[in-house]
């Protein structure tokens, strides 16, 4: 495989913030090395530094149209926006009438600071106004008629130039109109962090009264940044002190930052003499990447409209892809992008989407490709290359089919495999011997990864099953069955009709082979009536029972991780859920690894062994050492506990459980260099196939994709005391993969904090 640690970056977050421009970084250099004056100083030095700090505001306001409005420089657009919220509400405050209702307004797909703080400076200031959110279409443009209707009422209106996730730019002028002819004296704030270089403004021929701008936003360093003021807008200092800037923003000014903002906006005033592309140019580049993706990625779906947006953003998502997979493959190729915005370091849906009304799945997996004016074609070719690159990796390792080219180098499977939805699972179990195949709990949003991963390996399906009619989803089972088990009679969960018998506890189970092995089907109703666990082991037992040799328990939401399945659905029963715990313990052996239909806290699997030591509840049933009578009653007081939703899911099972995280040993990149000097560790690299084949070391790391972990925990059940170091691209996948083997008995498991991403 190749090693692609030392590949150029290909970096497209710009939105979340761009690299300082040689120009700029020069500049500020210099600032600081022959311009350290203070321009509040009388003396030469000062009066230099003083100048260049004007001929940078000077340059700003040719740039903006700003007229004779003012332009303060500031630390960034966080600040500029509580300067102008606090203005406008402060001077609002003033003509506040007894009795009379009032409003403050901003775009629904607006950055959260911009919320945050109108609700931080009403607190503060004590007025009693309803903060409300403009809706937006689907193309993510305000709603006319709302701010018709409530801005009479309003004390103050926030909107953006240009959105930072899906760069959608509103019609400003046709704003104005909208927002004067409702109410003419509503201070209006403009958001013009991500307008800036990349659309034209004018602002001294509008009513915008505030307007913040970011330099990091446009190859500036970060720290600096500028708001303007429209002349006679209220104003209000939110840095008092020392009297800089006129009085208007205390504080000695950042001139290294001022430098950078120089040459920027020289370059923009003289874009033909600079590094910035003009707006056809930046189409072009656009138009290239969505090519790319299109080729790469034929079911992608673009979230913004290209006629609605600036050239310099994309919104996408892949169908079956979670924006959490596109991160970490195109990260593995070098290529730098976000799941919406990257202000926090949470991956989270995109509200911004969810205002825009689009699907769930397109908000939970979005991905924002973003550049700034000053890319060049020579990144673009290579951006595009290195899509393509990450594209044959999915390909490689079966999650993308691609028809026109053979096989040969596919990641072949073999043994359990775990595919997740949120917090659903789907589970997949291939015989490579026998090239035959498992699917368990097939879900809706994996029908297209599933379907493709069965044609890539050229497996035979034996059985896609269900383990209970589900609540919170529609099964995907039908439309994978329809088309690989059109010939195959089964029952309405997917058990075929035609089966074979095991016999355990006196009674005869229904039971199927798949390769050397058999899928035993038990009822185990509760959580709902139809509910059944299904057990894979060896054919034949060979004289041992079928306790002694399960291998995995499939038991859909009767056990979960943490927790039983709830029983307060219309076809749930917490007194046959009790018999089924009971039957599930005569079964299964202590440390067999139970595959639940949902995993709420990335716990991957479980077994009696570990939910006994946490859950007093189900230890006491499988101990004999609580009553029937006494199991519903705690049940229904368990189940009181359930949140209605985990995101867009229903919850199926109240968490009661922990994990000790401080047992879990952390690595940096020297500690582990020692210990693999000194001790015999065993690095495990947790990433996916196309992950490990885009981007690793020539070490002797062994890869273990996450979606494999339960494989390899059931393979490694005799050295649970093997010093395992797991490692992924940023720590955060091998430390929850080692709370989870530490959970279940793997003492010496360590990771390494950061992972690759700090250590090279």
């Amino acid at each position: 495989m190749n090693n692609h640690n030392e590949l150029t970056q290909v970096y497209l977050d710009a939105n979340a913030t761009t690299p300082v421009l040689p120009e700029a970084a020069s500049a500020a250099l210099s600032a600081m090395e022959t311009l350290f004056g203070n321009p509040s100083s009388s003396h030469i030095t000062g009066l230099k530094a003083k100048d260049l700090m004007e001929q940078t505001r000077q340059r700003a306001q040719t740039l903006l149209g700003s007229g004779e409005g003012k332009l303060i420089f500031t630390s960034g657009a966080t600040e500029g926006i509580q300067t102008g919220i606090l203005s406008a509400l402060f001077a609002a405050k003033k003509q506040l009438q007894t009795g009379q209702s009032y409003k403050v307004l901003y775009g629904a797909t607006e950055h959260k600071a911009v919320p945050e703080s109108l609700k931080h400076w009403l607190a503060v200031l004590d007025i009693p106004a309803e903060i409300m959110a403009i809706p937006v279409d689907k193309f993510g443009i305000l709603d006319d008629d709302f701010i018709h209707q409530h801005a009479p009422s309003a004390l103050m209106i926030c909107t953006m130039a240009v959105n930072n996730e899906t760069g959608v730019f509103q019609d400003l002028q046709q704003l104005e109109k909208t927002i004067r002819s409702a109410n003419p004296n509503i201070f209006w704030m403009v958001d013009c962090v991500q307008a800036l270089g990349k659309t034209a403004l004018n602002l001294g021929k509008t009513s915008i009264d505030y307007a913040p701008f970011s330099g990091h936003k446009l190859y500036a360093p970060k720290g600096i940044g500028f708001v303007y003021i429209r002349d006679g807008a209220p104003f209000t200092p939110f840095i008092a002190g020392g009297g800089q800037e006129s009085g208007l923003r205390s504080g000695t000014e950042n001139l290294p930052g001022m430098a950078a903002l120089n040459v920027i906006f020289k370059m923009l005033l003289r874009p033909q003499d600079s590094a910035f592309s003009d707006s056809q140019t930046l189409q072009g580049y656009r138009q290239q990447i969505a090519d790319t993706l299109i080729e790469c990625f034929p079911r992608i779906v673009f979230n913004n409209s290209f006629e609605h947006s600036v050239p310099t953003t994309i919104n996408f998502a892949v169908p079956s892809f979670s924006s959490k997979e596109i991160m970490d493959l195109f990260d593995a190729a070098n290529i730098r992008v976000s799941s919406g915005s990257a202000c926090s370091s949470k991956v989270t849906r995109s509200f911004v989407l969810d205002a825009m009304g689009l699907p769930t799945w397109q908000s939970e997996s979005a991905i924002r490709m973003s550049f700034g004016p000053a890319m060049t074609q020579a990144e673009v070719d290579l951006a595009c290359e290195r899509i393509k690159t990450a594209s044959q990796a999915l390909t490689q390792s079966c999650m993308v089919l691609d028809h026109s080219r053979v096989l040969d180098e596919k990641t072949p499977l073999d043994g359990l495999l775990q595919l997740n939805s949120g917090a659903s699972c789907t589970w997949v179990y291939v015989d490579k011997s026998s090239q035959q195949a498992l699917i368990i709990d097939p879900l809706p949003e994996l029908q297209h990864r599933l379907d493709t991963l069965l044609q890539c390996q050229q497996l035979d399906v034996k059985a896609i099953i269900d383990t209970h009619g589900h609540a919170d989803h529609v099964s995907g089972r039908d439309v994978l069955a329809n088309r690989y088990l059109a010939e195959q009679d089964s029952d309405i969960l997917g058990w075929p009709y035609q089966t074979q018998t095991v016999e355990h506890l006196g009674t005869e189970y229904e039971s199927i082979e798949i390769g050397e092995l058999q899928l035993v089907k038990m009822p185990t109703p509760g959580h709902t009536a139809d509910s059944i666990s299904l057990i894979l082991c060896p054919k034949p037992l060979a004289g041992q029972s079928l306790q002694q040799q399960a291998k995995f328990a499939f038991c859909g939401d009767t056990i979960l991780m943490g927790s039983l399945g709830r029983t307060n659905f219309d076809s749930s029963s917490s007194q046959a859920l009790f018999d089924s715990l009971k039957l599930l313990n005569r079964s299964i052996s202590p440390d067999t690894l139970i595959c639940a239909s949902h995993d709420y806290n990335n716990e991957f699997t479980t077994n009696l062994q570990a939910e006994m030591s946490r859950n007093a509840l189900l230890n006491a049933v499988l101990k004999e050492q609580v009553s029937l009578a006494d199991f519903v009653a705690r049940k229904a007081q368990l189940d009181s506990h359930l949140n209605d939703e985990v995101g867009t899911e229903i919850m199926c099972g109240a968490y009661v459980g922990s994990c000790n995280k401080s047992a879990i040993n952390e690595y940096d990149a020297k500690s582990l260099a020692d210990a693999i000097n000194s001790e015999e560790v065993q690095i495990i690299d947790i990433r996916e196939p196309h992950e490990y084949a885009l981007n690793h070391s020539q070490d002797s790391s062994q890869n273990v994709p996450l979606t494999r972990l339960v494989q390899f925990i059931h393979e490694q059940q005799h050295q649970k005391d093997k010093p395992w170091v797991l490692v992924c691209r940023s720590g955060s996948r091998s430390m929850v993969a080692a709370q989870a083997m530490h959970r279940l008995g793997f003492s010496h498991i360590s990771h390494l904090k950061g992972g690759y991403a700090l250590s090279h």
